[in-house]
């Protein structure tokens, strides 16, 4: 897994996919990537329908979004890959590629957030405040913007559409 928090772009990391296995970042090159902090019990957890809505729509033009479950806000992704992955499918049929849960603030933040926090701060400076935090990476493994939880995959949607066409 990649540390150095300087790193030139968003190809430069690995994480964890939900059964365990090393995922090198850099096999989403040239894709628009939209990276979502996730949990199963929040109240933004129906957001999972609109994003694999977007990722349906989107996924042949070159869109992935690639959802990192996290347990920080209020203890609401509490469960095992097993049952992150059972929950995702079931309830939200959702197809995208999910990771093993990871922190994104703190002293044991994935390293992937706490270089998009230092690229794209937010409101609370280089913290995320809650779940269902999403940044926007484009083809060329640059951020290009950061949305707030409460913003609604559907409104994300021109941003994707423009980055998509971006060359």
């Amino acid at each position: 897994m990649t540390t150095d928090t300087n790193a030139e772009n968003f190809y430069d990391f690995h994480a964890n996919s939900l059964n365990g296995e090393d995922v090198e970042l850099s096999q989403f090159q040239d894709k628009v990537v939209l990276v979502v902090n996730t949990a199963s019990k929040c109240g933004f957890t129906p957001q999972y329908a609109g994003l694999e809505e977007l990722y349906k729509k989107h996924h042949d033009d070159g869109l992935v979004i690639l959802g990192f479950p996290c347990n920080q806000f209020g203890g609401q992704e509490p469960g095992n890959s097993e049952e992150i992955a059972s929950g995702c499918l079931i309830n939200y049929g959702v197809s995208f590629p999910m990771f093993e849960k990871v922190d994104v603030n703190g002293k044991e933040a994935h390293p992937l957030f706490v270089w998009l926090k230092k690229k794209l701060p937010g409101m609370l400076g280089q913290g995320i405040k809650w779940n269902f935090t999403k940044f926007l990476v484009g083809r060329d493994g640059t951020p290009i913007k950061r949305f707030a939880p409460q913003t609604s995959p559907e409104k994300i949607e021109p941003a994707i559409r423009e980055a998509l066409t971006a060359r």
